[in-house]
């Protein structure tokens, strides 16, 4: 897959309208990760629009990110940083070899302890 198409997929994956990005940098202001991360929210987006994949593919910030929105709560113009990182999370996790899901690898006692819902969700997200 060359960088425009990888791209597009990225685009796709996380749903968001990443053109809508002003750079204001609020979504950044408010990530509590922020000191951790090599490629802060707004840039993670804005990385997107210029094309710069191979940079997101290998930041360490998509492992750093804790998910909490906080970075989609303050964006004035609605865009999801949040959504590009897990999907440019998603998106390495399928690339590695073996490293998905497999409904015979749940050991028992994870399938009575887990919400259902979250099994589902697992599998859907880490299987191509």
């Amino acid at each position: 897959m060359n960088n425009q198409e990888m791209k597009q997929t990225l685009i796709q994956r996380s749903g968001t309208n990443v053109a809508k990005c002003m750079k204001c940098g609020k979504c950044s202001g408010r990530c509590p990760a922020f000191r951790q991360m090599d490629i802060k929210p707004h840039q993670f987006v804005s990385y997107l629009v210029q094309g710069k994949v191979d940079k997101l593919l290998k930041s360490k910030a998509i492992w750093q990110c804790l998910s909490c929105m906080e970075c989609v709560e303050r964006c004035p113009r609605g865009v999801a940083p949040q959504a590009v990182v897990e999907a440019v999370r998603t998106t390495v996790t399928r690339m590695q070899d073996n490293n998905g899901v497999m409904a015979e690898d749940i050991p028992p006692i994870v399938t009575e302890l887990v919400p259902q819902q979250l099994l589902v969700t697992a599998y859907r997200k880490y299987n191509k």
